[in-house]
């Protein structure tokens, strides 16, 4: 099984094949996720530093459009959690969380 590494909080491992924003969740992980994992809110956003993931999807790339994110930024390392399927070790940086940002964290996306 892969393994998840949350900077700055634990290294767990994942279903392969699981969303990342599911893998998060169910590790303690309090990732914002506003929209249910639609690719619409941008709020479940993480910087992925190592790692294999699937390429930005084009509701990625839309979403960050609409709110103004650069285009190379995502393309490096900002990603959308519920758009990640984890196929491998992965690490990252929970960009909004509840903690941080003080607001609930949305009803659970869909698997």
């Amino acid at each position: 099984m892969p393994y998840v590494t949350v900077v700055g909080g634990d290294t767990f491992e994942a279903q392969n094949g699981k969303k990342l924003v599911l893998a998060l969740e169910d590790n303690g992980v309090n990732i914002l996720h506003r929209c249910g994992g639609n690719a619409k809110c941008t709020t479940c956003r993480v910087e992925v530093l190592a790692g294999d993931y699937l390429e930005v999807t084009t509701r990625e790339k839309n979403a960050f459009t609409n709110i103004g994110i650069d285009d190379q930024l995502f393309e490096d390392c900002l990603r959308l959690s519920c758009q990640i399927i984890i196929n491998g070790d992965i690490t990252v940086r929970p960009i909004m969380t509840a903690e941080n940002t003080g607001k609930p964290v949305g009803p659970r996306p869909a698997d």
